[in-house]
């Protein structure tokens, strides 16, 4: 690609803003294939500047991957300290349940020994009066457990303790108490589940919060990297902007040369057909025109058009002419300026930049077609490639139309 006219320096079309997908990988892809990309935008400031840009882009694309992977994390830190918070209340309030059903099994205990007293004393009463269905009932009594419903089932067949109202209080007390064993087996699975749950989750945190913790650290050194890379690219970007001084100076001195050589030239045309062969054998990698310059941010003239070729292709005259000027300028690399004469009413002059080496001289005539020099890739410029201008009284126009 090319240098500016004597405003600036284009480099090319501006870089798309970084556009992140909710998938933190997506992005990361995204910002990739920006920053590659970018590469191409750069190709006309110094090589120090671009890398200087590269590194800065580098820079701020891992810093916002990094955000956005800690932003993640954060956000699955607050959602699981949030169900923490949950998971301990369920698990405090299934523990006061448990305690109030232990709490209410203690009672029913009480009250069937309480009630085993009552049926001692009525069952040694009518023992006394040697009733035998009573015999059996007799056993069950001296059990450990009454509260066995099948127990007490089988000891109240007897009609004796059906009909008696101490003995069915004692069958409802120990058929609650059995429903009370139950519940307290139930509640303590409950409580038993909530703890498990309440750890997992304890552990999910607690690992959250390292993470989060490491990312955050990362975060930081990439600021400090982007700090760092952004006052490279400052102090080489001013650096740059004085080289563009002295190439708007270049071009000044340039034009004034050709304006005046085209008024002595205009209205005589020296080549019948008026146009421009094509300087080499190539493809045209950035056309003439305006655009955002991606690192000054200002709109300029791409001024003329970049061939694509490979270091060392031949480049020709593109019209008959005298070579005007052959020499090295930071930014233009090795430039060649030849006088074509007059054309089409106007004075016209061709430029050829960032080549390897010239095999023409200052003053030489040289003849359209006849060989001048070969692609390189001097001065500011990224690739093997000819920066082609066409001046018309002194001024850069689309080479595109000389052809």
């Amino acid at each position: 690609m090319a240098l500016v006219a004597a405003s600036a320096v284009v480099l090319g079309a501006a870089a798309s803003p970084l556009a992140f997908a909710d998938d933190l990988k997506d992005k990361q892809r995204k910002i990739d294939r920006q920053v590659e990309a970018a590469h191409d935008d750069l190709n006309e400031s110094s090589a120090a500047l671009r890398k200087a840009t590269i590194r800065l882009r580098n820079a701020k694309a891992e810093l916002a991957a990094a955000r956005g992977t800690l932003a993640s994390t954060r956000q699955r830190l607050a959602a699981a300290k949030a169900r923490d918070v949950e998971m301990q209340a369920k698990l405090v309030e299934a523990e006061e349940k448990l305690d109030l059903a232990r709490a209410e099994l203690q009672q029913g205990r009480e009250d069937v020994r309480r009630q085993r007293a009552a049926v001692d004393k009525m069952f040694a009463t009518q023992y006394e009066q040697f009733d035998p269905r009573l015999e059996g009932f007799a056993a069950l009594l001296k059990a450990e457990d009454l509260a066995d419903v099948g127990i007490v089932q089988e000891a109240t067949r007897s009609a004796l303790i059906e009909q008696d109202g101490v003995l069915s209080e004692f069958r409802e007390t120990a058929e609650m108490l059995a429903i009370r064993k139950d519940e307290v087996t139930t509640m303590r699975d409950a409580v038993e589940t909530q703890r498990q749950a309440a750890a997992a989750n304890l552990v999910r945190v607690t690992k959250l919060e390292k993470r989060a913790l490491a990312q955050t650290r990362t975060v930081t050194l990439m600021v400090s990297k982007r700090r760092a890379a952004a006052g490279d690219a400052q102090t080489l970007r001013q650096r740059d902007r004085k080289a563009l001084v002295a190439l708007e100076a270049d071009q000044a001195r340039i034009a004034k040369i050709l304006r005046n050589r085209a008024a002595k030239h205009k209205g005589t045309p020296s080549n019948t057909g008026g146009y421009l062969n094509y300087p080499v054998n190539g493809y045209v990698t950035s056309p003439y025109g305006y655009r955002i310059h991606p690192i000054y941010g200002y709109r300029s003239l791409h001024n003329g058009v970049d061939f694509g070729a490979g270091c060392g292709t031949p480049m020709y005259a593109a019209a008959d002419g005298t070579v005007l000027s052959r020499y090295y300028q930071d930014a233009w690399g090795n430039r060649l300026v030849i006088d074509n004469g007059g054309a089409r009413g106007v004075g016209l002059a061709t430029i050829y930049n960032h080549a390897s080496k010239y095999v023409v001289s200052p003053g030489q005539r040289v003849k359209r077609g006849q060989l001048v020099g070969y692609v390189g890739t001097t001065g500011w410029s990224t690739g093997c490639h000819l920066h082609f201008i066409v001046m018309a009284n002194g001024t850069a126009v689309d080479p595109m139309k000389w052809f």
